[in-house]
C-alpha cells in the first residue's frame, strides 16, 4: 500500500477527471478531429488521436521539467499564440469551401490523409495552442499540490495523456457508426463549414487578444 501511495498521488483520480474535462471541451483540434472523422471515419482520423494525445504529453512534460517557463518568457506564449493563429486561419478556409456531395465518396482511398499527415493535423493543433500547457500547469499544482515527487507527475502525466487519447478514440469511433453516418447523410458538408468557420474565429479571436496584450 505504502508502494502504491508513493506511486500514485492522493489527486490522480482528479487529475484523470480534468484531463477528460479539458479534453471533451470544444476547440481547435476537437473540431478538427470531428471534422476529420465525419469525413473520413476512423482510417482518416485515428492518426490525429495520436498526434493530439502526443501534443498534450509533451506540455504535460513541460509542465513537469520546467513549470515556470511559459510564465517566465511571455514572448514564447505570444509567439506560439501566433503560430496557433496562423494555422487555424490557413485551415480553416478548406474547410468552409466544403460542397454538397455523396458522403461514399468522401471515403475514397486516394482521398484519405496519410498516417503521417494525422499525426502532424493532430500534433499541431495541440501543440499550437499554449493554453494547453497553463491548463496542466494549474491543474497539475491545484489538484497535487507542492509535495509531489517527480515520479508522482510523470505517472499522473501518463494517465492524463492516456485519457485524453481513450477520450478522442471514443468519439472518432461513435461517429464511424454506420447508424451515425447514416443520420449525418448530406450534413457532413454543413458540419464542416461550421467547423471551418468556428476555427477561422478561432484564430482571429487569437490575433486579438494578442494585438490587445501588446497594445494596452
Amino acid at each position: 500500500m505504502e508502494q502504491v501511495t508513493t506511486l500514485f498521488p492522493p489527486g490522480v483520480s482528479r487529475t484523470g477527471a480534468g484531463a477528460f474535462y479539458g479534453a471533451a471541451q470544444p476547440g481547435p483540434g476537437l473540431l478538427l478531429l470531428v471534422g476529420y472523422a465525419v469525413r473520413y471515419r476512423l482510417r482518416g482520423s485515428v492518426g490525429q488521436c495520436l498526434g493530439i494525445a502526443a501534443g498534450n504529453g509533451l506540455y504535460i512534460l513541460l509542465v513537469v521539467i520546467g513549470s515556470g517557463l511559459l510564465r517566465q518568457t511571455p514572448l514564447l506564449f505570444t509567439i506560439i499564440e501566433l503560430l496557433g493563429a496562423a494555422y487555424l486561419l490557413m485551415g480553416g478556409p478548406s474547410t468552409v469551401e466544403s460542397r454538397a456531395g455523396p458522403l461514399e465518396w468522401r471515403y475514397a482511398a486516394s482521398a484519405c490523409p496519410s498516417l503521417a499527415k494525422q499525426l502532424l493535423l493532430g500534433l499541431g493543433s495541440s501543440l499550437l495552442n499554449p493554453k494547453n500547457a497553463l491548463f496542466y500547469l494549474a491543474l497539475m499544482t491545484a489538484l497535487l499540490g507542492p509535495n509531489v515527487t517527480v515520479t508522482q507527475q510523470a505517472i499522473c502525466g501518463i494517465w492524463m495523456t492516456s485519457v485524453v487519447l481513450l477520450w478522442d478514440l471514443l468519439l472518432i469511433t461513435l461517429i464511424a457508426l454506420p447508424q451515425i453516418q447514416r443520420r449525418l447523410g448530406n450534413l457532413v458538408w454543413k458540419i464542416e463549414r461550421a467547423a471551418g468557420g468556428i476555427l477561422i474565429a478561432f484564430g482571429c479571436w487569437i490575433v486579438w487578444q494578442v494585438h490587445y496584450k501588446l497594445n494596452r
